[in-house]
This record gives structure tokens, sequence and C-alpha cells, in this order.
């Protein structure tokens, strides 16, 4: 999963250490990356959710890591279709994506029967950050 850079080279899409305020360290943040030039990018698909964890932070945060993958699902698939390999690949990021939604609606499938409107809710809420959008 790569994408041009401006430089002309190919960005590669890797899990990266994000620190903020020099006291937080967020692992496991998709982070586009160019060994030509040097430059990093967020991955567009988790920038709002990175700015919001970070707006929650604080303006005083207490040191402390936080590992994005347990808690944004996109960062989560990422992880787990990075293991043992270089270089995410397209088609087991799509693979991990299908079975980790398959998982979620089988729990919403659950929730509902039950009738647990909080779990539905967050059920919802990590399925709508599998927007299959974030597949390029």
């Amino acid at each position: 999963m790569d994408k041009r850079c401006d430089c002309g080279d190919t960005q590669k899409l890797l899990l990266r250490t994000i620190i903020f305020a020099r006291k937080v360290n967020i692992t496991r943040v998709p982070v586009y990356c160019c060994s030509q030039c040097g430059r990093n990018e967020v991955f567009s698909g988790v920038k709002e959710d990175i700015s919001r964890l970070i707006g929650g932070l604080g303006p005083r945060p207490v040191a402390r890591t936080i590992p994005f993958d347990q808690i944004h699902e996109w960062a989560g698939i990422l992880s787990a279709a990075s293991e043992g390999a270089e270089t995410l690949h397209k088609t087991v990021v799509t693979r991990a994506a299908e079975e980790r939604t398959n998982e979620l609606l089988d729990l919403w499938l659950i929730a509902s029967s039950v009738g647990d409107e909080n779990w539905k809710a967050e059920l919802q809420s990590r399925l709508s950050q599998l927007n299959s959008v974030y597949i390029s």
C-alpha cells in the first residue's frame, strides 16, 4: 500500500509512533513515509481520529503510551496485516478488513438480539471506521 510522494518517489504505509507534547507516545499509527525525502504523512483515514485523540489529552497530558491499533479498527487491521511482513499488501489488508467487518456484524446481531443499544452503538462506531474508502 504505497502512494506517490511530492518528491516523485514512493511513500510506503508503515505503522509508526507519534509523540505528542514529548510525553505521550501513540504507537502503531498508519503513516506514509518517503525514504527519499524523509516526508511523513499520517494516513488520511485516521487523521481526524488522531486529532480527536490528541485533543482529548488536554493541555497538560500525563506521560503514557497509547496503542492506537487497540482503539481504532483501521489501525488494528493494518497492524494485524503487517505482522510478519515487511510491507503491507492490499490483498492481505482487504481480506483482514472483510474478516473484521464480518466479526463486528456478527457481534452486532448478538447485541441486537439481546437489545443492548449501547453495545450496538459501539459496534456501529467500529464498523464506520472500516469504511472501504480506506482501502486504496
